[in-house]
């Protein structure tokens, strides 16, 4: 890594790039070298830009998912760190972009000094989680009986969709007995009896969107 740390601004919302740029432009150490509007574009700049962090968001209008970017970024050899920027705090963004390879982990509403020191501590190859997110993984790890794997947080979130169990079945190219034997460990773990209590629960509790 040079002097300066090269960011890729990944994030479908002109504003909030315009609005990060300005803000990390202030730092000695920082240099904006690339805006991406959509995650495709950010995949692409990692590849063929010299670049350190790139700041992912999760949820763009259309496409490719945030954290199918950032896993598709860091399988190449000498990739950048993909430090995620988001609004979502839930279980199912966390864990999906963490599993994908991200680095860190922050909120938008996340004080400047903070993004500034998240950005250094990625680009220096080391986990940047907010406060918060650190929190909730920390519970998940206290608690591992009660916590719901990333395999049922995804079938049940294709629940809140209304898909059936026929229907996740063949999105996730699962048998319908395997979405029936996940469903039963769901209930029991959140203590319900239905789908439509399942998923009001995995909402309550920020598990899901």
């Amino acid at each position: 890594m040079s002097g300066r740390i090269r960011l890729v601004l990944a994030d479908d919302h002109p504003v909030v790039r315009t609005g990060l740029r300005a803000l990390l432009d202030t730092e000695p150490d920082f240099e904006v070298v690339a805006e991406a509007a959509s995650a495709e574009e950010a995949v692409r700049l990692a590849a063929g830009t010299e670049v350190d962090v790139v700041l992912m968001d999760l949820q763009f209008g259309t496409g490719m998912h945030g954290a199918e970017a950032t896993a598709a970024i860091v399988e190449r050899p000498a990739a950048p760190r993909v430090l995620v920027l988001t609004t979502y705090d839930t279980d199912a963004d966390i864990l999906a972009a963490i599993e994908a390879g991200a680095t860190g982990y922050l909120l938008k509403d996340a004080p400047p000094e903070e993004l500034a020191n998240a950005v250094r501590t990625a680009a220096a190859g080391r986990s940047a989680l907010a406060p918060a997110i650190a929190h909730r993984l920390m519970d998940r790890m206290r608690a591992p009986a009660a916590a719901l794997s990333s395999r049922e947080i995804e079938v049940l979130g294709l629940v809140a969709e209304g898909l059936s169990n026929q229907e996740i079945s063949k999105r996730l190219f699962l048998s319908q007995s395997t979405v029936k034997s996940h469903l039963v460990h769901i209930y029991d773990k959140l203590g319900v009896e239905s789908r439509t209590s399942a998923v009001a629960k995995a909402k309550s509790r920020g598990l899901i969107r």
